[in-house]
């Protein structure tokens, strides 16, 4: 683990993340839009608690550089009264970049930890050649995280999931999994002692993908999951441009759906008892009043 304090100097007007900025309205747009609705996730889902320390997880594509800016951001406004640690798990990929991520976190000032396990090697082990990697190595991926989490006091795990992910989750689950669920933007791991959040959850990609590359973060590209083809959420994340290409603003629709359920329109009576809605249930109530 390293402090990341060498070239940290919290001067000027902002966080040392956003040196460098451009001061464009539209930069300071798009900044105050994904700040507002991180504040809002982090709100509305009660995600913060005071004197909390949370794993942030960094892999080197743009949404989790930008979870980490916005998230250092808040904290530094005075607006998160949490402690950050930066994660990154290298996973053995072939030709990965090891020195760009802490060279990045030693001039931001972020404090991290980088662990090297060799997942990838089991990965490619144990997945026949051209089959789907993304449920071994993000399973082998948690458990790491899980215990780093352990390792160093942290009580929260922050992931770089955003609306985009859970509309494409949701989907997936509708056309493959026969439920109606999606990622949550916070929930409890099974052993109980951690807490996964998601403060992105109302951030869509487009927005993050303009952040990204206007701060100039170093993006490391995935050669595992990323080189593969055809994948079920790569054919949905296509239907679901295709939609909004064709009628903008129905990504915003669905995702304001995901948060407006009406239990007794849908078909499960372990959410709904259907049982009161009975002729005689009804007179009974009457009675009783």
């Amino acid at each position: 683990m390293n402090s990341g304090n060498q070239l940290f100097e919290q001067t000027g007007n902002c966080h040392p993340m956003f040196q460098g900025a451009p001061s464009s309205v539209a930069f300071k747009k798009l900044r105050k839009r994904l700040l507002r609705q991180m504040r809002e996730a982090l709100g509305d889902f009660s995600m913060v608690e005071p004197g909390a320390k949370w794993l942030v997880c960094l892999s080197g594509g743009k949404d989790s550089y930008a979870l980490l800016a916005l998230l250092a951001d808040l904290k530094w406004r005075g607006l998160l009264p949490v402690e950050l640690l930066a994660c990154n798990l290298d996973q053995g990929q072939p030709g990965f970049p090891k020195h760009i991520l802490p060279d990045f976190l030693e001039q931001t000032g972020i404090p991290y930890r980088i662990e090297t396990k060799d997942t990838y090697s089991i990965v490619k082990e144990k997945i026949p050649e051209g089959t789907t990697t993304c449920s071994l190595c993000s399973r082998l991926r948690r458990g790491h995280l899980y215990r780093i989490a352990r390792e160093t006091d942290c009580t929260h795990i922050v992931l770089g999931h955003h609306m985009d992910d859970l509309l494409e989750t949701f989907f997936l689950s509708l056309f493959h999994g026969g439920q109606l669920s999606t990622m949550s933007p916070k929930l409890k791991n099974d052993e109980g002692d951690l807490i996964v959040l998601r403060p992105l959850a109302y951030a869509y990609e487009k927005d993050l993908e303009r952040f990204a590359q206007a701060l100039e973060f170093p993006i490391i590209p995935c050669n595992l999951c990323g080189s593969q083809k055809n994948l079920q959420r790569g054919v949905v994340r296509e239907m679901l441009t295709g939609w909004e290409q064709a009628s903008p603003g129905r990504k915003s629709v669905m995702a304001k759906a995901l948060s407006n359920v009406h239990p007794s329109h849908l078909l499960d009576t372990k959410l709904f008892d259907f049982n009161q809605l009975s002729r005689l249930a009804i007179a009974q109530k009457d009675e009783l009043l």
